[in-house]
């Protein structure tokens, strides 16, 4: 374990764990990263049975610690689960149970929600996973409204994510919450992951992926992330690929699933997302910087793509970090870096 002071993350261990769900979290919160400061989260793993216990691919596994872990953890991480038919022990429901009550985060990877499903905390709530097991989810707790479509979901203090991969998603995104932007930015880069899926983005695309990756669209792209504040239009991106109109939209479209227009304002508010929790600057600064122009502008497109206004945004995410890493260090002595708001220069008329 890194000789880090921050949260707590305890991974359970399971005969027949699956192994890639696992490999995620350790990953994500066991690596070391000497660059994020003493503050960084602390990794263990526990085991919820007696052995030998297994793991995909023929491993045998040697956990660190028993079930009593669960007792100590902050952010409890279920790496999926043997399958939708095998029972979940009321033992660990009960300790799952016990560990939420006194303000730990539980965490499940696709099927990994049966387990939290079991412990009776998600009743009347929603949940994800992966869209195989949905049917079998919503059978056996009816009580719980299963969103088969969304990458990852939250409930309080309960998060459930979708198939594999939607559990690195999600967790990058506690990431998010729990150090800012930048920290899960600079976790995304070393996984070579996008920094940021929203929970809310499908599991899958209708449409089949193209088979061929256009060479041509590739650098236009690099090029406008790289300028968002610059006036793009159709026309000059057809022409930057050496491209006829038609030409270029149709290899657009089979490129990104999307209109020029459309994936461009994308990309403005996801870069409007990072200044946001950088805290830096203003409203008028924002909107330029990510090529929208005014506030009023901003404010129309975010809250279409997010759901809530960038204002709405800041205050719910920052906030929510500041005070759960503020919560961590008082509980520890220590006080973890944490990318903190200007007073200066305040985020006003983005509502």
């Amino acid at each position: 374990m890194p000789n880090t002071t921050g949260p707590l993350v305890v991974a359970l261990l399971y005969d027949g764990l699956c192994t890639f769900e696992f490999g995620i979290v350790a990953e994500i919160f066991g690596l070391s990263r000497p660059e994020m400061g003493e503050g960084w989260y602390r990794f263990a793993n526990c085991a919820v049975e007696d052995g030998p216990l297994r793991a995909h691919g023929g491993f045998l596994l040697t956990p660190q610690h028993g079930p009593e872990l669960i007792g100590e953890a902050d952010l409890i991480v279920v790496p999926g689960w043997k399958g939708a038919d095998h029972p979940v022990p009321e033992a660990l429901c009960e300790r799952l149970r016990r560990a939420h009550e006194r303000g730990a985060r539980l965490v499940s990877i696709c099927s990994g929600a049966f387990v939290l499903a079991a412990t009776g905390l998600l009743d009347g709530g929603v949940a994800t996973t992966h869209w195989r097991y949905a049917e079998a989810l919503r059978a056996r707790h009816p009580t719980i409204a299963i969103d088969d479509a969304s990458l990852y979901r939250a409930q309080g203090r309960i998060f459930t994510s979708a198939g594999s991969a939607a559990g690195i998603d999600l967790l990058i995104e506690i990431v998010r919450q729990d150090f800012g932007a930048e920290a899960a930015n600079s976790v995304a880069r070393r996984l070579v992951m996008p920094a940021h899926r929203t929970g809310g983005q499908a599991q899958f695309l209708e449409r089949p992926v193209a088979r061929h990756r256009h060479a041509e669209i590739a650098p236009l792209l690099d090029r406008i992330r790289a300028k968002l504040d610059a006036p793009w239009s159709t026309a000059e991106m057809a022409a930057s690929c050496r491209m006829s109109l038609r030409t270029f939209l149709r290899r657009f479209q089979d490129a990104t699933g999307s209109s020029p227009g459309d994936w461009l304002i994308g990309e403005r508010v996801e870069e409007a997302k990072r200044l946001l929790l950088d805290g830096k600057l203003g409203a008028q600064e924002i909107a330029l910087a990510v090529g929208m122009g005014t506030p009023d502008t901003l404010r129309h497109h975010f809250r279409r793509r997010v759901g809530i206004s960038p204002l709405e945004y800041r205050a719910r995410f920052v906030s929510g970090a500041q005070e759960r890493v503020a919560t961590a260090a008082q509980m520890l002595g220590t006080v973890p870096p944490m990318p903190q708001p200007s007073r200066e220069s305040p985020i006003a008329g983005i509502d």
